[in-house]
């Protein structure tokens, strides 16, 4: 678990979302809509797939392109061939809401991510109410003994849990606590600092029955290829997409490179 007396962004994020949960707990919840099964296996020969995401804005790139509104963004990232839409709900640090969700999914047939610093129950519940059909669960977030017991409690809501790690340590956690998706992030989320190359060789170690997902740091169509290229099933595209008032003409580059680099079955 992050140090609590960091002084980096991480730790603030989670000093925050403390204050913020007794109020969540209280909270009147909408009626959950029906759940989108979120598939991300990737056959032999197949395309990666490709998680696009929605987020206003980040400690690290700051304002992220307005242009299109959240359900006008969710359906273009359909139209361009994306397979999970991926909405940030953090409201302090990067202008989000709950309600994208819901946004999100009134605008396009697409499974939505909720994407955010789960530690509590409180905000599976408001993820699954407003719209979503998977949660992302963050070890470096966590106490060890959490993992297991948050992944089982997405579950039980009917949410697909994705549980994003950076160390080898970390992934042994989430394998362990029965992870089906395991997403590796490029990004330390303490220094903030990419390292595609450790991504790499976490996915390849990954066992074969996880699907794996890049996270982090891809922005072009060799980015994608070269994560195509390994045993990751999908991989998800963020500040690239946000950055573009018209991210449809890029996520179609990235779809079409996810697709030309796709290993065959005697590679997989």
């Amino acid at each position: 678990m992050a140090d609590a007396g960091r002084a980096g962004w991480l730790a603030r994020i989670l000093d925050q979302k403390r204050r913020e949960i007794p109020e969540l707990r209280e909270a009147a919840l909408p009626s959950p809509p029906p759940i989108r099964p979120v598939e991300l296996r990737r056959p032999p020969g197949t395309p990666l797939h490709l998680l696009a995401e929605i987020k206003l804005r980040s400690p690290s790139a700051g304002a992220l392109s307005r242009r299109l509104g959240v359900g006008e963004r969710a359906a273009a990232y359909a139209r361009a061939g994306a397979r999970v839409v991926s909405v940030l709900t953090d409201r302090r640090f990067f202008d989000g809401s709950y309600a994208h969700l819901t946004e999100a999914k009134h605008a396009s047939p697409l499974p939505v991510l909720c994407k955010d610093f789960v530690l509590d129950e409180s905000q599976l519940d408001a993820a699954r109410a407003y719209g979503a059909d998977a949660v992302l669960l963050i070890v470096r977030c966590l106490p060890a003994e959490r993992v297991p017991a948050l992944v089982n409690a997405a579950r039980e809501r009917g949410l697909e849990p994705l549980v994003e790690v950076v160390t080898e340590a970390e992934a042994e956690l989430a394998v362990d606590a029965g992870a089906g998706l395991i997403g590796v992030n490029a990004r330390d989320l303490d220094t903030l600092e990419m390292d595609p190359r450790r991504a790499e060789r976490m996915l390849e170690g990954l066992p074969r029955d996880v699907v794996g997902i890049h996270l982090s740091g891809l922005a072009a169509p060799d980015d994608v290829a070269r994560v195509a290229r390994s045993p990751a099933g999908a991989a998800l595209v963020g500040e690239a997409l946000m950055r573009a008032d018209d991210p449809e003409p890029l996520l179609r580059s990235l779809c079409a490179a996810a697709g030309s680099a796709a290993p065959d079955a005697g590679e997989a």
